[in-house]
């Protein structure tokens, strides 16, 4: 399981490398990429905070949208057998499969 990092109200996915004894921290939802390294969650935080702010920067100065955006369209394929008891559970429940789908993956996430 990774840990979540928020720093100045972005969220990073914090990790350990073995191969060189360090933090990695990723940052996520964003359009690009950025990642920081450090020895201990104090450096950690304030590297992030360095690369976030040079990510924030380039974008500013390209005009570019640092936050990723998302259409809410999921594509998902699953097996026959589950998409029939999807559509079962449909009817019974007089709900459509999308809101059986969301409230799963509310349930999930909480």
């Amino acid at each position: 399981m990774n840990n979540i990092m928020n720093i100045d109200g972005f969220k990073a996915i914090i990790t350990y490398d073995n191969e060189i004894e360090m933090f990695r921290g990723e940052f996520i939802n964003l359009n690009g990429g950025a990642d920081f390294y450090a020895n201990d969650v104090k450096e950690l935080r304030k590297e992030g905070q360095k690369s976030l702010q040079t990510y924030l920067d380039v974008c500013k100065e390209k005009g570019i949208n640092p936050k990723k955006e998302y259409s809410g369209k999921l594509p998902l394929r699953i097996s026959p057998e589950l998409h029939s008891q999807l559509v079962e559970a449909s009817l019974r429940q007089g709900i459509s499969i999308n809101q059986i789908v969301q409230n799963s993956l509310k349930e999930t996430l909480i």
